[in-house]
């Protein structure tokens, strides 16, 4: 049991460092790079946890096609992306804004009690089942929806257009 809560400590630490390396980091190429480690850190915490399906999910939707997809679209719609033109980061109201999040969660950690939480374990092909069975075509439909969004965005956004 020691062995997991210090492996949960370092990926929590991994994560905790990536998502603030995200924020802080001014390129936005570089940005979008420290989210996809942080997807994959994500990923790795659910496996830990025992919850396969959703560290496949994470894998595949966020740390794969969101990541692509944010590369994908910096890059089309900027023209010099590696520039010091694309510079991104946050200012002092947002660190500040961050560390009073920060102390208000510390402090409702202190005030609620240690309680257990009983965990179950889940039939993953049930759960997929249940997902995707009755409601696919949706979620197919929903993916096709967002990829005409994608084609507006980007038609919209193109250089020479009259």
């Amino acid at each position: 049991m020691i062995l997991e809560q210090v492996a949960f400590a370092s990926l929590a630490a991994v994560a905790v460092v990536t998502a603030l390396l995200a924020l802080l980091v001014r390129e936005l190429v570089h940005t979008i790079l420290w989210i996809a480690v942080f997807f994959v850190d994500l990923a790795a915490i659910y496996f830990l946890l025992s919850a396969p399906f959703l560290g496949v999910l994470q894998l595949g939707v966020y740390a794969g096609a969101v990541t692509i997809l944010l590369l994908f679209g910096v890059m089309v719609t900027r023209k010099r992306i590696f520039s010091r033109e694309a510079v991104t980061g946050i200012g002092p109201s947002s660190l500040a804004l961050a560390a009073l999040v920060v102390i208000l969660l510390v402090a409702a950690a202190t005030v609620v009690p240690n309680t257990e939480v009983p965990v179950r374990a889940y039939d993953v092909t049930l759960l997929s089942t249940t997902l995707f069975n009755q409601d696919g075509s949706w979620l197919l439909l929903l993916g096709l929806t967002m990829l005409g969004a994608l084609a507006g965005a980007i038609y919209l956004v193109r250089e020479g257009r009259e």
